[in-house]
């Protein structure tokens, strides 16, 4: 196991928040290591020393870890790598997918470079606020394409702690085009958001990219020990203040808590995400940066399908639809196949999943999200 360098520290981060996120001690760690790998050499010494950055885990030990957290691989992998701006764009082609190969995402970065020089910070923060809204009318594929040209020409610039928030949030919105469900690239994305947040030195950014990551992951039912770890994250870095990202991370949790099963906790949370929503929300209507009251129901309405409640989902879904912007019909198919959704968690699933597909058949194909293919996964899935 070799010895810890530069990245080790960001590693270790991850295992402890992981580890706490299930509730482990270091000696309960090493014993579910070993009880995946069917190897009883990890010790809670040697969990320690992964941890504090001590030691680097093998690619091998790697394996049994994220098995043993329930965690894609891929995040780990993420937390390996160091975050200098010259090794960004190797992160970018290693975890781009078609119709971008390396050299055209290199071109690409090039081409926006040659046509805008080197943006300022403002053009930068005007160019965040841009994707935020076009992400709410437009398609992944055509979402990721761009921001993939960006983010290369961005990371030549980030001297500046502030370009540093501009690159995490962009990178949490490049996450959100990749299905949580594939277990690798929407987590690695987030956690490698989480990074550039933390090199902002901005506490309000660190809090919303995690907070972001948390409730993308829930409402997708993906990867929930990286949700749940990225929630906890985003509570204690707020401390309790009524923020936008504490919205979203109550709601993550609460989506978490939903897909296990404990309904008392959902309801919990949502009620903590309403009352902190009631002193934080947005009036911003249409953009993925804010979370106005129709989009607050929107995740309310899914989590009570999830748990088969026809009062939570009726309340919510009349007033997700009273606010909904006309311009944004991506979303009422949400809210109709959750009424799908709902159909299926009280027993008529054949009926339920008629329903969704209908919904998500009346919206024109290059109007689809993959959270939408999700969500109809889930359905068939009972």
């Amino acid at each position: 196991m070799r010895e810890g360098g530069q990245s080790s520290g960001q590693l270790g981060e991850l295992i402890r928040g992981l580890r706490l996120t299930h509730g482990w001690s270091q000696s309960r760690l090493a014993s579910e290591v070993c009880r995946v790998s069917g190897q009883c050499t990890v010790t809670r010494s040697e969990v320690s020393r992964w941890e504090t950055g001590r030691r680097i885990p093998t690619p091998v030990w790697l394996r049994h870890l994220a098995a043993a957290l329930q965690t894609p691989l891929a995040t780990f992998d993420e937390a390996v790598r160091t975050m200098d701006r010259r090794t960004l764009i190797t992160d970018l082609a290693a975890t781009a997918i078609a119709p971008l190969a390396a050299a055209d995402l290199i071109r690409s970065g090039f081409a926006a470079a040659l046509r805008s020089g080197r943006p300022s910070i403002e053009a930068w923060q005007e160019r965040l606020e841009q994707y935020g809204r076009d992400y709410m009318t437009q398609g992944a594929g055509t979402i990721r394409q761009r921001l993939a040209g960006d983010l290369v020409l961005l990371q030549q610039q980030l001297e500046h702690p502030q370009l540093w928030a501009v690159a995490s949030k962009l990178m949490t919105l490049y996450g959100k085009t990749f299905p949580g469900s594939d277990g690798a690239k929407a987590a690695g994305w987030y956690q490698l958001a989480a990074n550039a947040a933390d090199r902002s030195g901005d506490d309000d950014t660190r809090e919303w990219v995690r907070g972001r990551a948390a409730i993308a992951l829930g409402y997708e039912g993906a990867s929930l020990p990286v949700a749940a770890m990225f929630a906890n994250q985003a509570v204690a870095i707020g401390d309790g203040r009524p923020t936008l990202a504490r919205v979203n991370a109550l709601m993550g949790r609460a989506h978490a808590a939903a897909i296990l099963g404990d309904r008392r906790t959902a309801l919990r949370l949502v009620d903590d995400g309403r009352r902190t929503f009631d002193h934080a929300g947005s009036d911003e209507q249409a953009s993925d940066y804010s979370v106005p009251w129709w989009r607050f129901n929107v995740f309310t309405s899914l989590l009570g399908a999830r748990i088969g409640d026809e009062q939570l989902v009726d309340e919510a879904q009349t007033a997700a639809r009273s606010a909904l912007p006309a311009s944004l019909p991506r979303f009422r198919t949400h809210l109709d196949m959750h009424q799908g959704m709902l159909l299926a968690r009280l027993g008529n699933r054949d009926a339920g999943a008629t329903y969704a597909q209908s919904a998500l058949d009346e919206l024109p194909p290059e109007k689809h999200s993959l959270t939408l293919r999700m969500l109809m996964d889930e359905i068939k899935a009972g």
